[in-house]
């Protein structure tokens, strides 16, 4: 059985752990405030959820998931995350990152930084692009003429195919956006990011939902190449 873990169990984090309980996963939840506080969600979640410290969690993970504010990045723990798939949920924002001149420059994206400080590990990037309540509420059984795609990157071949086969379990397509130089395509400022499940309301809490199929975001990964 595969355990997922989460290094940052908020709104990203609680959300992919519900929905990983609901498809029969185990999760193990962490934060940087400790396992006490975390308890509520581990009784929402049930026997299939425990909460521990980061480095426990990562060591107990298959899949780990990294949702914690783009500035801690650097707390993530290496060791125990040699190997592994790793979810990047993350954006760069620099009023509440504080400026980063790798990023600013576009030198890099902010998931290969991650994957500089993760050295063995395969980061992929995914999530970052959702509304957490859309997350939580879009999810559909395979098959479904209303699925919703998420773009994906990264630069392990058989970490994205494990990737898409998680999000397939837990009621999502997968659009490949290529590297992770590439994810750069569906971060803050581009078309995919969080206006394909919102139907395009500016304000994306005052929007329910909406399905968005892999045609639309495929054709707004292409709209942010071509806008650059």
């Amino acid at each position: 059985m595969t355990t997922i873990a989460f290094i940052g169990s908020g709104h990203i984090g609680g959300t992919v752990a519900r929905l990983s309980v609901a498809a029969g996963y185990d999760v193990v939840l962490s934060n940087s405030r400790g396992p006490e506080t975390l308890k509520d969600l581990v009784a929402e979640l049930g026997p299939r959820a425990r909460a521990a410290t980061p480095a426990e969690a990562a060591a107990a993970g298959d899949l780990v998931v990294v949702s914690i504010p783009l500035r801690a990045y650097r707390d993530v723990p290496v060791e125990p995350l040699a190997g592994k798939p790793v979810l990047d949920t993350n954006n760069y924002y620099p009023q509440r990152d504080g400026n980063l001149p790798q990023l600013d420059d576009g030198s890099v994206t902010s998931s290969e930084l991650l994957q500089q400080h993760l050295p063995a590990s395969k980061v992929v990037k995914v999530f970052n692009n959702i509304f957490f309540a859309h997350l939580g509420a879009l999810h559909r059984p395979a098959g479904a003429s209303d699925r919703t795609a998420l773009p994906i990157a990264g630069d392990d071949a058989a970490a994205k195919e494990t990737v898409t086969a998680f999000l397939d379990a837990i009621g999502y397509d997968a659009t490949d956006a290529g590297p992770l130089a590439e994810g750069w395509r569906f971060q803050p400022g581009t078309p995919v990011y969080g206006n394909p499940y919102a139907g395009d309301q500016p304000n994306l809490s005052a929007s329910p939902g909406v399905p968005a199929g892999a045609a639309k975001i495929r054709a707004g990964l292409d709209a942010a190449t071509r806008q650059r």
